[in-house]
Formats: structure tokens, sequence, C-alpha cells
């Protein structure tokens, strides 16, 4: 990133230069369009000539920049790709988390209900199939946030295996 802001300014002060050495040339070609002497002639050569070479360091500077430009492109790619990868993960483990944070509500109500009415001295059946219906919701979907998570674990674990296999 250093080395793109160093050939901005480079560049910056290339372009500068060229502004300068137009002005002086623009100058120059007014004084001595009227009487042209030999100083004056070789000053424009020489003018002309450094113009030329602060165009062609530019040019350079300029594709190198695009060079880099491209070089940062192609590496951000992988990038990318990864963090979109993880992103669903993410959410992925999001959507499993709701839903056992969910499960779990329903567990502690159906519970205290299925206590309450052991304090009252009522067994109620359908009670205590509501909270076994509940506490398996709740397995489940502990189990299904763990697949999801080990799902994440094993995504990232595979191009490192590939990559050991590689070598």
């Amino acid at each position: 990133m250093q080395d793109l802001q160093e050939l901005e300014r480079r560049i910056t002060l290339a372009l500068d230069r060229i502004a300068r050495g137009v002005e002086v040339l623009e100058g120059v070609t007014v004084v001595s369009s009227g009487q042209a002497g030999a100083a004056e002639t070789a000053e424009v050569m020489r003018l002309t000539e450094a113009l030329q070479a602060e165009r062609d360091a530019n040019a350079q500077l300029e594709e190198r920049l695009r060079l880099l430009h491209a070089r940062m492109e192609a590496g951000n790619a992988p990038l990318a790709a990864r963090l979109e990868r993880l992103t669903a993960q993410i959410d992925a483990q999001g959507i499993e988390l709701s839903r056992l944070k969910s499960v779990n509500v329903q567990l502690r109500e159906t519970l205290r209900a299925l206590q309450e009415a052991a304090e009252q001295g009522l067994a109620d059946p359908a009670l205590v199939n509501k909270a076994l219906q509940a506490e398996l919701d709740a397995l489940r979907a502990a189990r299904a946030a763990e697949v999801t998570e080990l799902d994440g674990i094993l995504a990232e674990l595979k191009p490192l295996i590939a990559e050991a296999a590689d070598a």
C-alpha cells in the first residue's frame, strides 16, 4: 500500500514538473517568436527533451501503478471468496443458535409448568409429553448447532490438509 502511495506521489510530482515545463516552453516560444537566437533554440530543445523524458517516466510510473493495482486485485480475490464463505458459515451458525435459544425458552417454560403441576400434585400426562418433546427438540437443536460449527471447522481445515498433502 505504501508503494502505491509512493508511486502516486511520484506521478503527481512528475505531472507538476511537466506542467511547469510546458509553461516555460510556452513562455520561451512567445519570446523567441520575435527573435530566435541560438541560445534560446538550444534552451527550447533542452526543455523539449526534458519534457519528453518526464513523459516517458510518467508513462512508466503509470504502467507500474496499473500492474500494482492488478496484482492487488488478484490478491484480494481469494480473500473475498474466503470472506464470503466465512460469512455464510456465520449466518448458518446464527440461524442454528437462534433456533437453539428459541427451543430452550420453550423447554424452560414447559419445565416450569411441569414443576408447578408436580407441586400441586397434578400428574398431567400431556404436560409430561410436552416437556419431553421440548427437551428432545432442544437436544436436536443443540446437535444441529454443533454440526454447523463442526462444518465450519472442517471447511477451514480442508484447505490446510490439502496443502499439507501436496507438500
